[in-house]
């Protein structure tokens, strides 16, 4: 029996948008992949991890461009509405923050390099608690905008400052050994890049986060857009 002509499109839409999910799925794993890998080299003052996080980052590259080109083309011929449409919409910024994820891998990956042949300072375990806690953001934001799980959304958001404070408190560390001994200059200028770049990865995961409250309540609570204006109250 022939399905009649709304029923096949609208089996075919819901088709693309899987597709278009499943998408996205796959660069979110690379890009989780390629922090965890510059990590490793890291830890591992490993050469060869650090060049092939620098060799898979126009893979992310590319998956950026299929997913937004999907996108495009749900918005424009299928002309989706309601939470459809904030999926797709969300979808479009989600890639463009696992595509600057990948970069962020990338710099981590470039200050490895650097490092190599560096004995005169470690890392120390805060880098590696940040690249634990931007990580676990990372995955669970993922996890919530494809879940449409505003309550994850919130709490990856609410860790944010978790990541900030140990970044500060590298900083403070890095700052006193350079005090301490210039000869470790060069080598705490790269780690507080380290620490940087795994900042900003918890940031982009804040961002798909508050995209993920988006989707589910059709709130914005970037910039706590959703708290009440208190303009033009009086005490």
């Amino acid at each position: 029996m022939t399905q009649p002509p709304a029923t096949a499109g609208f089996r075919h839409f819901h088709g693309q948008l899987t597709e278009l999910k499943e998408r996205l799925l796959t660069m979110a794993e690379r890009a989780e992949d390629l922090v965890e890998l510059s990590m490793e080299a890291l830890r591992e003052r490993d050469a060869a991890k650090a060049e092939a996080v620098l060799a898979a980052d126009a893979a992310i590259d590319a998956l950026e461009l299929e997913v937004e080109q999907r996108a495009i083309s749900l918005l424009a011929l299928q002309q989706p509405m309601a939470r459809d449409l904030r999926f797709i919409i969300g979808a479009i910024k989600v890639s463009s923050d696992l595509e600057r994820v990948g970069d962020h891998a990338v710099n981590i990956a470039q200050a490895t390099l650097r490092l190599l042949g560096s004995a005169t300072l470690q890392h120390g375990p805060a880098i590696d608690d940040m690249a634990r806690r931007a990580g676990k953001m990372l995955s669970d934001a993922l996890d919530a905008f494809i879940r449409a799980d505003g309550a994850l959304g919130r709490d990856v958001c609410r860790r944010d400052d978790e990541v900030d404070a140990l970044e500060e408190s590298v900083f403070r560390v890095l700052l006193t050994r350079m005090m301490e001994s210039p000869a470790t200059i060069s080598a705490a200028i790269q780690l507080l890049l380290v620490s940087r770049n795994l900042e900003r990865v918890a940031d982009l995961a804040t961002n798909i986060g508050e995209d993920a409250v988006y989707l589910a309540e059709g709130k914005q609570i970037k910039h706590h857009a959703d708290e009440p204006s208190t303009q033009g109250t009086t005490e």
